[in-house]
Parts: C-alpha cells; sequence; structure tokens
C-alpha cells in the first residue's frame, strides 16, 4: 500500500484569488516591486497601505490571478480607490496624495491624446 507524501504547499490561502503588488520608486536606488505576505495582498490592504504611507513613492499596482490566468495595471483603479477613501480617513500620507495626482495627471493626458487622435480622425473623414 502507497502512503501518500504530504504537500509542502498550506491549504491555508485560496488559490483563486487576485494578488497585488506594488511597483515603489526609490529615487537613485531604481524601482522594485515590493515583497507583501500573501495575506495582504489584496486590493483593501494594499489601498490602506498607500494611504498610511507604507510605499514611499508607488508608481503602479499590477493584479494578478494564475488561476483564472490574468494579470493587468490596476493603477488607475486603486488611485481611485485611495481618492474614495481619502474623504473618510483621518490622515492621508503625502505619498498617497503625490500617487494619486500622478496617476490623475497620467489618465488626463492619455484620454486628451484618444480625443486629439479622434478630432483628427473624424475631422480626415469625407
Amino acid at each position: 500500500m502507497r502512503t501518500r507524501t504530504p504537500s509542502l504547499v498550506p491549504d491555508e490561502q485560496p488559490y483563486d484569488v487576485a494578488a497585488y503588488i506594488v511597483l515603489n520608486d526609490f529615487g537613485q536606488l531604481g524601482r522594485s516591486y515590493l515583497e507583501t505576505d500573501e495575506a495582504k495582498a489584496d486590493e483593501k490592504t494594499v489601498v490602506s497601505d498607500i494611504i498610511s504611507g507604507q510605499y514611499s513613492n508607488p508608481v503602479r499596482v499590477v493584479a494578478f490571478n494564475t488561476v483564472e490566468g490574468w494579470s493587468r495595471d490596476v493603477t488607475e483603479d486603486i488611485a481611485r480607490a485611495v481618492l474614495e477613501r481619502e474623504a473618510s480617513e483621518a490622515e492621508v500620507s503625502e505619498s498617497a496624495k503625490k500617487f494619486v495626482e500622478r496617476v490623475r495627471g497620467y489618465a488626463a493626458k492619455r484620454e486628451q491624446a484618444t480625443a486629439d487622435l479622434l478630432s483628427r480622425w473624424l475631422g480626415a473623414a469625407p
């Protein structure tokens, strides 16, 4: 009779979840995706950590789910969540404010570029 070797992978965390990682800019030292405890790699915790200043200069947030086979840049979604929570938070870190301002600026520039392109395209139509 065969004995089954127990798995080395703990079954405490569900596998089918979205994990969030933050790219932080350390200035002259460069950028790095920061290590995150598996139990704290969720959207709510990332938003709270940005608000509280756990990241000195967050630049990008990426979410992924290996079971479903997807990954995407969720930076704008996280900035929006930070902005929404900002109204109810007593204290918001300076780095969180800068993160939201920077992301909103990028989004506005992208929207303007899209509008310009669409305007040119429509203007060139017969």
